[in-house]
């Protein structure tokens, strides 16, 4: 089985520790986000195939990665998107991002790292023009360092309009999301800069605005861990939603526990819940 890291909340930056001691432990516990209902995931050598790491800060985590490299292969979704501070609170700097992405790369190989560009938030901070250059800024400094960037546009959930119209009224910005025809051309301007830069781009869950250069992505890939381990892994496609082409998986987080602060983020119904649960995390835990 493959490991999610995890899409619900960002392990690697928070919740190292407690995620080292659960793989020394041989399991631990997730809660279904639908039934509200704990389940067991063993991680144990043998039953786990290989993990994907979700992250906008490896840095705390990066020490540990030979350790979980000893115990199946894994790669890393690094996010960088360097918006300004009205849209990402606490998030490390774009440089830092960048180096920590070189570093791993230099360390486990390109294959290793997957940059997602993701989520793009049209705002009148952000314009399309702004995307454009900002992109390829970051796409120049990680060429040689990964062969893939993942992109999406926002999903305005109920919840990420309620948090991303806050941040709007706290620091005076308009927000919209970009017709069809806007998002594909934008979509075939970034493939044509990220292939400029040695990565084909893939567009995560969202079929309409693939084309033009942009393929679907499958970011739970049992090809690229087969790639990275060496031997060959299969796992069949099970989406997280519609049009999701990732792998089977099991993810290992949990909703509304990551403090980053991004104004546009699915996973919280906001700020002050993640980071109180944050404070209150027990490392020794069998759940997050």
């Amino acid at each position: 089985m493959i490991i999610s890291a995890s899409y619900r909340t960002d392990i690697p930056a928070f919740y190292g520790d407690w995620f080292m001691r659960r793989l020394a432990a041989g399991a631990c516990q997730a809660v279904n986000p639908w039934n509200r209902k704990p389940y067991t995931v063993s991680l144990k050598r043998e039953d786990v195939d290989g993990f994907v790491l979700w992250t906008r800060n490896l840095a705390p985590f990066a020490g540990y990665l030979p350790a979980i490299a000893e115990s199946a292969p894994f790669y890393v979704q690094y996010t960088v998107t360097g918006y300004p501070h009205a849209l990402e609170r606490s998030v490390v700097t774009t440089e830092r991002a960048i180096a920590d992405i070189r570093n791993t790369a230099r360390i486990f190989g390109p294959f290793s790292v997957v940059w997602r560009y993701d989520p793009i938030v049209v705002t009148t901070l952000t314009p399309i023009s702004w995307h454009l250059n900002n992109f390829s800024l970051v796409a120049e400094q990680l060429q040689y360092s990964t062969n893939e960037v993942t992109i999406s546009f926002m999903h305005s959930y109920r919840k990420t309009r309620k948090n991303i119209d806050a941040a709007a009224r706290k620091f005076c910005f308009g927000w919209r999301e970009p017709d069809q025809e806007e998002s594909l051309g934008l979509a075939a301007a970034l493939a044509g800069i990220a292939d400029e830069h040695g990565m084909r781009l893939t567009v995560c869950s969202q079929p309409a605005i693939a084309g033009g250069g942009a393929q679907p992505a499958a970011c739970i890939d049992a090809a690229r861990l087969s790639i990275v381990s060496g031997e060959s892994l299969s796992a069949p496609i099970k989406g997280n939603r519609p049009d999701c082409l990732c792998n089977a998986s099991r993810d290992i987080g949990a909703y509304d526990t990551c403090p980053h602060g991004c104004a546009y983020c699915y996973a919280v119904s906001g700020s002050d819940a993640a980071k109180a649960n944050h404070a209150t995390h027990n490392p020794a835990s069998e759940l997050i």
